[in-house]
Order: structure tokens, then sequence, then C-alpha cells
């Protein structure tokens, strides 16, 4: 069952819970027998063995929907959890130890052998309660709430601590496989950024992407991320206004290369990528570092959007040197994910 992108949260007869930045995960357990696969059918059970272990010792069978979300040395990190995904056994066992997971579980299909999927989510939720009553870490419960101003303070309060948003259920919603039957609700947030460089389609001269920077406390403009969603009518327009302010590579902020230490996310397409002159043929156009803009972002993966932000507005009243890396550093609660987590 998946959700549908809002971003205020709907009101009446709903359940608001965490939306865990993670692997959304079915897991199936019988007698013993764990499976675990992922939202597209990908098995996942060989890459987590703490958790097929736990799930092993339920008290009955069951069939469980929750997300996996692994720990990072500052706590839960999508990128410990991209990073469990390894084909050696041996690796995969020193990270079970070193970058433990857990299954936050948020709806149950079957209990004991019976399908759940036609009841409404109350009962579900209910069943699920009585099953993991008295089941240790690294298996949870995820919280649920039915307050809306709770669920406001969860949007704000744990945004980017592990968790990306606040899954909203309506309680009497029986599980609707691939229909986006709950609501998702992410805050977006917004920094004014400087537009070092662009990319075009093909050598086209059409604005493929925005390169987005932000200077750092050392003086280094570093690269955050990429604007790439606009109007196909404007894009033309867009690279006519940019195209003057094209300078040489020699003394660009970015001469030398930029985001050269590799992401544990990869070079998502559309995301802050990485390019080394010394690598690399060069793909994009340097621009000179003082236009800005601002942008809005969702998530954001050692201080770099994850996916392309939204253009909001140029500020032509901003100065670009004033444009500061600390925009993204916003403060986030600790989450302990050996004893779950809540309000």
């Amino acid at each position: 069952m998946l959700a549908r992108l809002a971003r205020a949260l709907p009101e009446g007869d709903y359940a608001y819970e965490p939306k865990w930045d993670g692997f959304r995960c079915i897991a199936f357990a019988s007698g013993g027998a764990v499976d675990l696969r992922s939202r597209h059918e990908r098995p996942l059970a060989r890459y987590f063995p703490e958790l097929v272990s736990a799930l092993a010792a339920l008290p009955r069978p069951a069939v469980i929907d929750g997300e996996i979300v692994a720990s990072g040395p500052g706590g839960p990190a999508f990128g410990a959890l991209l990073a469990r995904l390894h084909p050696s056994a041996s690796r995969v066992a020193r990270l079970a130890r070193e970058t433990p997971a857990s299954l936050f579980a948020f709806d149950l299909l079957a209990d004991g052998g019976e399908d759940l999927r036609v009841r409404a989510f109350a009962e579900r939720r209910t069943r699920l309660e009585a099953l993991l009553a008295a089941v240790p870490p690294p298996l949870h419960l995820t919280p649920s709430t039915a307050s809306v101003d709770v669920a406001r303070t969860w949007l704000e309060r744990f945004h980017g601590a592990g968790t990306d948003g606040v899954i909203a259920k309506r309680r009497d919603l029986p599980y609707a496989p691939g229909r986006r039957a709950m609501v998702k609700v992410k805050r977006e947030r917004t920094a004014e950024c400087v537009v070092a460089g662009l990319r075009t389609f093909a050598g086209e001269p059409v604005l493929a992407s925005m390169l987005l920077g932000l200077w750092d406390g050392a003086g280094a403009l570093r690269h955050v991320g990429v604007a790439s969603s606009f109007p196909e009518a404007e894009r033309r327009a867009l690279f006519a206004g940019l195209a003057p302010l094209a300078v040489p590579l020699a003394g660009h902020p970015w001469e030398h290369g930029f985001n050269v230490g590799h992401s544990p996310t990869g070079r998502l397409a559309g995301s802050a990528g990485r390019w080394d002159p010394r690598e690399m043929d060069m793909d994009w156009m340097p621009l000179a570092p003082v236009r800005v803009v601002e942008i809005a972002y969702d998530r954001l993966d050692a201080l770099r959007f994850r996916h392309p932000g939204r253009f909001v507005r140029w500020r032509p009243d901003r100065d670009a040197r004033s444009c500061a890396l600390d925009q993204l550093a916003i403060p986030l609660p600790e989450l302990d994910l050996a004893r779950g987590a809540g309000p």
C-alpha cells in the first residue's frame, strides 16, 4: 500500500505515524523461516541477519509491513543503510555489528495464518501491538497518535533525524496493495544558493540544470545540489539569461573539482554530483558565482540535497557571498534506535 504526497496533515479519523527514512520492507515469518522483500520484490534477508533472527523468534507466524532503518556513527543514516547491501557474506556480518539495522513495524497483514488485509487499520494496529508487546529490539512498533497536534510536532521536531515526514492513515482503511491510500506529509525547507554552473541538454542552448553552491566557513564554495525542474517553455530563456555569466574554468571556485569525496548515496540522477577534472570530461558550464536563487528541498545527505531542489524565485537582493552553508545545518534531536522513537 502506497501513499500520496501532501504538504498539510489531513484531519479527521486518522492515525499518524513517523515516516521513516529507510527501506520499505514486507517481512514474512513462519516457523522460523523468514523472507524480507522490498517494495519491488527484491530479496533483502541476506543483508540483514540480525532482523532475520529477531523475526524468526516471533511467537506466531506473521506478515509485517515496516521500514528498515540503520544507524551510522551519528545516528540514523540512509547512507549507512545503503552500505548494508553488500555481496560479501563476511562484510554483511561485520556491518551487522557496526551499523545495526532496526525494523519499525507499522502494519500487520497476516497474524497466525489469518489474512488481515480486509480488516480496518485500527484493528490491524491493535493486533500488531499485541504481537510485538514483548518483542525486544531490533524489532520496534512504530509510534502512532490520533492527535494532529502531536503529528505536527513530529513533523517539525524529527524531520531529518531518521524520519522524513509523517504518514496519515484513516483508521477504517483496509490494506490496499498498490493503491496510494495513505497520505505522506513532508515539510519543504528553503535555502538561498549561489548558481555557479549549469548543464545543457546535449549541448543545445537549453537549460537542463543549475549547479548550486553555498560558501563554507573556510571560504570554499561547496556544491550542494541542483535545480532541474523547469517548465519546458522557460528552459531556453533561462539559458539565455545565465549564459552571459559564463567564465573560464581557471579561477572558478570549482576549477579543481567538486564533491570529490564519494557520496554514500552515489550519483543519483539530478543529485549533487561529483566532478574531478583529473578523471572526467567537463559536462557543465562554469558561471561567475554572483546570482542567487531560492531553492526548496525536502531531504539532505551530508549537507547536500538528496533530490533536485525546486526553483522558488530569484533573489537579486542577496549578496552571493552571504549565502552560507550553515543554512543547511539544522539542529536535530538524537533518535535512539535501540529504544525506538516518539514524542
